[in-house]
């Protein structure tokens, strides 16, 4: 089945959009009939073993009867579109660009590589006992073997769930449990930063007692000494280096779960979210190609954790399926300089670029020097992932990152969503500063009150999505009730994605953030990434968190956590200024407090959850810190508590 990514993308009668009429035209047509629409970009972009004649089945009215379907009478093996097509037309094309934590450490595997990697692994496997519908948990660093296992789960029709390389065991142990895995797949040691991980002792610790775990298949990266259970564990160079390097792909029905990934709720136990093979690999190769305006020369980095759904839709599955060269990344952005980024673009010659806004504002503080000093000149495309981004650090990457000749997507998108859903194309839609811009053809959003009426033209609201893609996730694994209570319920008939929402009067989507991260200070209803953005304006603070905290007067005040630029004083009447200036006088800071930096997992996300508790004064109820980069920083923040308002 002969594939060349660049020209079956130009023929798609979905893509390409090159102009903001196009792009109206394309959602037009997705809101008209999304079945003839997703139908046609499925058969186009994937390789079915026999290709779908159904669109959607169900409705977001019925979801609580069962989960609904996309392209429901359709075969396939989703590893077929990521490897065996591309064996035909670039079989020597690099797959896989990987740079380990040392920036001298380099790999290139090509799609012959992959492939026969792939399937030695696939067979190694089902040699441990590993079948179709089966669970495997993957908690791994940023190796090229981390996507080697997901994609020999894949190709068995196992069902991976990667937990991300940075969690305890406790946590580790409930995504074992929840899931009923019988292989876990792992590595003796991981590198992050010159810092070595326990990976292996930390699966040994969660696996204590568990018997449904049969197996423990190791990796060895740094060959340092770890525990072994004689039986259980066998390591990946004894089980799949001599296996056989040809595996014929079990076909299984479009709705056969593809993996499991977990998301923290506020309240609860972690939520199982299960994603599908024919639908979610049709919506990420398609956002993929789409968005970031894919060529066939283009060498794309996502420089984000294959233990978030970023990883596995834009690091893994998208690329793959569009044929494209996607880097992994081990390392961090600070590491062995501030310029680490810059310095891969430079030796690499990455033309796309996608991060986090944490990572943008944190190499911000560092200054221009770390990032003029690298030949940047291939960028054409730069992305931010994860939250909101502040309009002072969109400019920031824009132009000195970019020097103001990339176009910049700002991508609005979930666990939950499978891929980008609300984001500027990159050669179509002009952008503003901060905003998401407009939806994906295929993506309906509103606006709404709480009491869930729907909001028209410019407005502020709870942001929900009015009809389903194919992207999407269809449960909660082994609670469906759940996946319909936190994500249903509350505005029946659409999808809530709990983010708050602001449309202007072009019609842009401006993120606000998670509703619980909207303040409602003596009535008035703030987002904190707008408290955020107008604090970070000030030249002396490089980032900043805001959370509510109870108010006796207000019902909620203002909380800033605020980190200074070294060597620079931070000014609370100053940023009141910025506030007031950016949202309105009745934007004001209750309590400030300087703090060395904040809380933040090793993929860059800010855990507000511990904010929250110090700033209401439960700084003792903090639970699991495992997962943060620097966890001394939450003692530091918890000491310096402010307690009392100015």
């Amino acid at each position: 089945m002969a594939y060349e990514v660049p020209a079956r993308v130009r023929e798609n009668a979905a893509t390409p959009i090159h102009d903001l009429d196009r792009y109206r035209e394309h959602w037009s047509r997705a809101e008209r009939d999304p079945d003839a629409f997703w139908l046609a970009v499925t058969k186009e972009r994937i390789a079915w073993r026999k290709e779908p004649t159904q669109g959607l089945e169900g409705s977001f009215h019925t979801i609580a009867d069962g989960p609904l379907s996309w392209f429901g009478d359709g075969e396939l093996n989703v590893t077929e579109s990521c490897l065996d097509r591309h064996l035909e037309t670039q079989p020597d094309k690099v797959a896989i660009l990987w740079e380990g934590d040392e920036p001298s450490d380099v790999r290139k595997i090509t799609y012959r590589e992959l492939h026969a990697e792939v399937c030695k692994a696939a067979n190694a496997l089902k040699e441990l006992g590993l079948e179709k519908g089966e669970r495997a948990i993957i908690y791994m660093g940023m190796v090229p073997e981390a996507a080697v296992a997901m994609l020999a789960c894949a190709r068995i029709g196992a069902i991976h769930s990667v937990v991300f390389g940075g969690f305890s065991a406790e946590a580790l142990r409930d995504r074992v449990r929840d899931c009923e895995a019988e292989v876990v797949i792992t590595q003796d040691w991981g590198l992050r930063g010159s810092k070595t991980i326990p990976l292996k002792n930390v699966v040994d610790e969660a696996c204590q007692g568990e018997a449904k775990v049969k197996k423990v298949l190791v990796v060895k990266r740094t060959g340092d000494e770890v525990g072994w259970t004689e039986g259980r564990d066998v390591w990946w160079h004894d089980a799949v280096d001599s296996a056989s390097p040809e595996h014929a792909a079990e076909i299984v029905p479009a709705e056969h779960p593809l993996f499991v990934l977990y998301t923290s709720g506020s309240t609860g136990r972690p939520k199982g979210v299960v994603h599908t093979s024919g639908g979610y690999i049709t919506y990420t190769s398609y956002t993929h190609a789409t968005v970031f305006d894919l060529r066939p020369d283009d060498v794309y980095a996502c420089v984000a954790d294959v233990g978030w759904i970023t990883g596995h839709s834009y690091i893994v599955y998208g690329p793959l399926a569009n044929g494209a060269t996607t880097l992994m990344f081990e390392s961090i952005p600070t590491y062995p300089d501030a310029g680490r980024y810059w310095d891969m673009v430079a030796r690499h010659g990455i033309s796309i670029f996608y991060t986090a806004p944490t990572a943008i504002r944190v190499l911000a503080a560092q200054g221009e020097e770390p990032v003029k000093k690298h030949d940047r000149s291939t960028l054409r495309v730069l992305g931010t992932v994860g939250e909101p981004i502040n309009p002072e650090a969109w400019e920031w990457y824009y132009d000195v990152v970019g020097e103001k000749g990339c176009n910049i997507v700002d991508t609005w998108w979930q666990t939950e969503t499978g891929g980008i859903a609300i984001s500027p194309i990159a050669p179509a839609t002009p952008t503003k500063p901060g905003s998401a811009t407009y939806p994906m053809p295929g993506i309906i959003p509103s606006l709404r009150t709480p009491e869930g009426q729907v909001l028209r033209g410019p407005s502020q609201g709870l942001l929900c999505i009015d009809h389903p893609w194919p992207g999407q996730a269809r449960t909660v694994w082994g609670d469906h009730p759940r996946f319909v209570a936190t994500y249903f319920n509350h505005v029946p008939g659409a999808y809530f994605t709990g983010d708050g929402c602001r449309r202007d009067e072009d019609g842009y989507y401006w993120v606000t953030g998670r509703v619980d991260d909207v303040l409602n200070v003596s009535g008035h209803r703030m987002g904190t990434a707008e408290f955020e953005s107008a604090i970070v304006s000030v030249d002396a603070c490089a980032e900043a968190a805001i959370v509510a905290y109870p108010h006796p007067v207000k019902g909620q005040g203002v909380y800033a956590y605020v980190v200074a630029r070294e060597g620079k004083a931070i000014d609370k009447a100053e940023l009141q200024a910025a506030c007031r200036k950016e949202i309105g006088a009745h934007a004001r800071i209750d309590r400030m407090q300087i703090v060395p930096g904040l809380p933040k997992t090793r993929s860059g996300k800010v855990m507000r959850r511990i904010l929250r508790k110090i700033a209401e004064g439960r700084g003792d109820e903090l639970g699991d810190t495992s997962t943060l980069a620097d966890p001394g920083v939450v003692e530091a923040i918890r000491e310096g508590a402010v307690t009392s308002d100015d």
